[in-house]
C-alpha cells in the first residue's frame, strides 16, 4: 500500500493517478473528505488526517509500506516558515514507528540552508531531518511549477498581461505537477532503499515571455508581461494577502533564487509536459467550469 500525503492537490494526486494506472494500491490523505467520493471510485483508499495529528498520522502510515511525503504550504496570511516547520515536524514524528519501508519526500531545486528563505530553507531542513531517520528516503527537488501561473490566468483574460518578479526573457527551470508526481510514482515503485536527490523538471526551459506567449495562444489575444520592481515585492505580496513575516520570506526566496541564478542540475530527470500543453488544460479547465457554472445558474 503506498501512501500518498497531499494526495488531492497538484502533485500527490498526479503520483496517486499514476500508481492507480500501474495497478498498485493507494491510501490517499487530505485534511478534508471533499473529494472521498472521487477517490474511491477511482478504487483508492481514502483517509481524512490532519497533518499535525501525529498519532492520527502515524495511524494511517502503519497500514502501507511506502509514503510519499509533501509537507503542505501553509495559509499565506500566516508566518508561513514557521508553520510549515511545525508541519514538518509533526510528518517526522508520525514516521517514527510507523513501519514504513520507503519514504519519498517532495522538495525543491533551490532548497538550502538559511533562515527565512521560504521553501528554499524549510524544505531543505526537511530534507536533512529525513536523512537522519532510519527509513530510507528519496527525495524530488521539483522545478519551478507551472502551476504556480495559475493564478494569473484572470489578469491575462482581463488585463491582457501576467506579473512576474523574474525578469521577462529569464529561461528558467519548470515543470508540471504532472510530472513530478509521475516520478514520485517511479520511485515508490522501485527497489527498496532507494535514495538519493532526484531532479525533475519539464521537456526545457522557460521565461516568462513564454508563459505570456502561451496564455496569449491559449486564449486568442494578446498577454504581455509586467514586471515587478525588486522594492515593491513585499508590497505586492502583502496585497495578496499575505502576512508580513511570509510577505518577506517569499520576497527573500525569490531574490536567493535570481540571485543565485537558480539551480540547474546537468542531468535531471525531464518530464513530458511542456509549458503550452499545461497551458492549453489551465485555460480548457476554467471554460469548463465557467459553463458548467453559467448551465447550473439557467432558470
Amino acid at each position: 500500500m503506498h501512501i500518498i500525503l497531499g494526495g488531492t492537490g497538484h502533485v500527490g494526486s498526479a503520483a496517486a493517478k499514476r500508481l492507480l494506472e500501474m495497478g498498485e494500491p493507494v491510501t490517499v490523505v487530505s485534511h478534508t473528505g471533499s473529494q472521498r467520493y472521487e477517490w474511491e471510485r477511482r478504487g483508492a483508499r481514502f483517509e481524512v488526517a490532519d497533518v499535525f495529528d501525529t498519532e492520527a498520522l502515524r495511524d494511517v502510515f502503519r497500514t502501507g509500506k511506502r509514503a510519499f511525503l509533501l509537507n503542505p504550504p501553509a495559509d499565506p496570511s500566516t508566518d508561513t516558515d514557521a508553520q510549515e516547520k511545525r508541519s514538518a515536524a509533526a510528518i517526522l514524528d508520525a514516521l517514527d514507528g510507523s513501519g514504513l519501508e520507503q519514504v519519498v519526500a517532495e522538495s525543491t531545486m533551490g532548497a538550502q540552508p538559511g533562515e527565512r528563505l521560504g521553501d528554499l530553507s524549510v524544505l531543505y531542513d526537511f530534507e536533512q531531518a529525513l536523512r537522519r531517520q532510519p527509513v530510507p528516503v528519496a527525495v524530488i527537488r521539483a522545478a519551478y511549477y507551472m502551476s504556480n501561473w495559475d493564478a494569473s490566468l484572470e489578469m491575462a483574460i482581463n488585463e491582457g498581461h501576467l506579473a512576474s518578479m523574474y525578469p521577462a526573457d529569464l529561461a528558467m527551470p519548470m515543470v508540471a505537477p504532472e510530472d513530478s508526481g509521475r516520478a514520485a510514482a517511479r520511485l515508490l515503485t522501485a527497489p527498496r532503499g532507494e535514495s538519493g536527490i532526484h531532479y525533475v523538471e519539464g521537456p526545457e526551459r522557460y521565461s516568462p515571455n513564454d508563459v505570456a506567449a502561451a496564455f496569449a495562444a491559449a486564449i486568442g489575444k494578446p498577454v504581455a508581461v509586467k514586471v515587478i520592481p525588486r522594492d515593491q515585492w513585499e508590497a505586492t505580496y502583502r496585497k495578496l494577502g499575505f502576512s508580513k513575516a511570509a510577505a518577506a520570506s517569499y520576497a527573500r526566496m525569490t531574490a536567493v533564487s535570481l540571485d543565485g541564478d537558480f539551480e540547474r542540475p546537468a542531468s535531471p530527470e525531464r518530464g513530458t509536459v511542456t509549458l503550452q500543453d499545461y497551458i492549453d488544460e489551465l485555460v480548457g479547465r476554467a471554460a469548463r467550469q465557467s459553463a458548467r457554472t453559467a448551465g447550473s445558474h439557467r432558470p
